[in-house]
């Protein structure tokens, strides 16, 4: 009988049947085709990082404040007795510190106003034909906003007074966008000391595309306001009268704050020495003013403790006085000493206190 055939191969070195074969054939023809993904070299650019968020920046002024905490609570000291001062003096003690501070501004941001054309822009809207307007009106605003207004960190459009028209909706709603920027920062901030928020807000201001044409005038007032937010008597922190730096937008954020911090305290000193002197000469004035009757006396005693430059026009204006009974007193004072004509001029003199 015939042995029937085995069914196996006798090749066991075959080991992949015909379709597998077919597979792997078929593949190795593909040979157009890039390798894997991983073993492509990467000849490409790096491309662009992710930006961080906008309150990353907080913890960087978190660590400038935990550095100098010995410097802010010497520097929120002077400001607290200048809050003090404040609140127990006069009401013109505000404005004319407010006065001061915005012609100092004025000429740190590149307005150049002086005191002289300040006093008669506020008093009478004065202004010579050489005055910038817009430069005058910025720095008008900056006094007012000074002494008063709304909360900057609760209605910064409010504060700074752009309420743009309706037929400007689109930059309308640009600017909302930008403010929404810069406050909600200001809120993730709120755990820092207000004078370091201020200094935070000044140095975001830019960066949150709020300033326009390089103009620093509201960044400035806007954290002199936040530095005070805390205060009963004094309705800003004083910076521009100890000085430049503090605005200088140079170097880390710890440079940053030491800066401001630094010139914050010369300001403050400097206002309560100012304070000290004004209050001096109002006494020393109302004793000597005593000998005169009428109501002009007493009128122009507050309206130089109010104003620190003052002219008969605008004595006239402020007081409801007659011109010649300003210019009778006016001339009274400077003969006793207790005022000193400043302008050296015969036309459009103007006075202050010889404090």
């Amino acid at each position: 009988m015939k042995p029937q055939a085995s069914t196996f191969h006798d090749n066991f070195n075959d080991t992949l049947d015909p379709t597998e074969r077919d597979e792997e054939a078929s593949e190795d023809d593909l040979w157009f085709l890039p390798g894997p993904v991983e073993e492509e070299p990467d000849y490409l650019p790096p491309g662009p990082r992710a930006e961080p968020p906008d309150t990353s920046v907080i913890d960087d002024w978190r660590r400038a404040e935990a550095s100098y905490a010995a410097h802010l609570a010497k520097v929120a000291g002077r400001l607290g007795a200048l809050d003090d001062r404040l609140r127990r003096g006069p009401e013109g003690w505000r404005h004319r510190l407010a006065l001061i501070e915005a012609a100092e501004l004025s000429w740190h941001v590149g307005n150049r106003i002086g005191p002289d054309r300040l006093m008669l822009w506020m008093s009478m809207r004065l202004s010579g034909v050489q005055d910038d307007a817009v430069a005058l009106a910025r720095v008008g605003w900056a006094a007012r906003r000074l002494t008063s207004g709304p909360d900057p960190e609760a209605d910064l459009s409010a504060f700074l007074e752009r309420r743009d028209p309706e037929n400007m909706a689109d930059e309308a709603e640009r600017f909302a966008d930008r403010t929404s920027s810069w406050t909600g920062v200001m809120r993730e901030a709120s755990d820092l000391h207000p004078i370091t928020r201020a200094c935070m807000g000044f140095h975001l201001w830019s960066l949150a595309g709020l300033g326009q044409q390089g103009d620093r005038m509201e960044a400035a007032v806007t954290a002199a306001r936040i530095a005070a937010a805390e205060g009963r008597g004094a309705v800003f922190g004083p910076l521009a009268m100890g000085g430049t730096g503090g605005l200088r937008s140079e170097g880390p954020h710890a440079d940053r704050l030491v800066r401001w911090l630094a010139e914050m305290e010369t300001a403050c000193l400097t206002a309560m020495r100012h304070l000290d002197d004004i209050e001096a000469w109002a006494a020393r004035a109302e004793t000597e003013m005593r000998l005169l009757s009428g109501k002009t006396p007493p009128a122009l005693l507050a309206l130089l403790t109010e104003w620190p430059l003052v002219s008969a026009p605008m004595a006239e204006a402020l007081t409801n006085v007659s011109r010649a009974a300003v210019q009778r007193n006016l001339a009274w004072m400077e003969g006793r000493g207790l005022i000193h004509e400043v302008t050296g001029q015969g036309r459009f003199r103007m006075w202050r206190a010889a404090t």
